[in-house]
């Protein structure tokens, strides 16, 4: 069973974010990921420049930073867990790179969502080129779940 908590950072919280929630289980499981724990913060540009400043020292607004743990522990009720880690999506962005790429808010999201837990699975990728394997492997997925629908 995996467990995906999410929160709002300085913004209202979207009627829609259980669903986003909903949809992370989905990816997980269609990835084989078992016995997670990861977090889903989302933002506006002003929180997410700050966190990209402080952690990559990058001053920029990005739409999606994944924050690592990659622990293992065991929880007394149904054993063995994995802390795979924190995402953190911007909506300023996430709306921009949509209207940019001509795709739906509501794909820009499962994509987010899907890069960051492939993220904190290890994965990596020196660009965004597509035929990089975990840009490969994260479209798989999206399509995959095409028809799941978080807006």
């Amino acid at each position: 069973m995996n467990r995906v908590e999410l929160d709002a950072l300085d913004i209202p919280e979207p009627e829609w974010m259980p669903r986003a929630g909903d949809f992370a289980k989905a990816a997980l499981a269609e990835l084989g990921f078992s016995n997670w724990d990861l977090s889903i913060a989302l933002c506006d540009d002003k929180r997410i420049r700050e966190l990209n400043l402080e952690y990559r020292e990058k001053d920029e607004a990005t739409d999606v930073l994944s924050f690592e743990q990659g622990e293992t522990f065991e929880d007394p009720e149904i054993g063995e867990r994995f802390l795979a880690g924190d995402i953190v999506i911007s909506l300023d962005t996430l709306a921009e790179n949509a209207a940019y790429f001509g795709v739906s808010k509501d794909e820009e999201l499962k994509r987010l969502i899907v890069h960051g837990i492939l993220h904190l699975g290890g994965m990596d990728h020196e660009d965004n080129k597509p035929e990089r394997e975990m840009l490969i492997l994260q479209e798989k997925i999206l399509s995959s779940l095409a028809k799941e629908r978080i807006l």
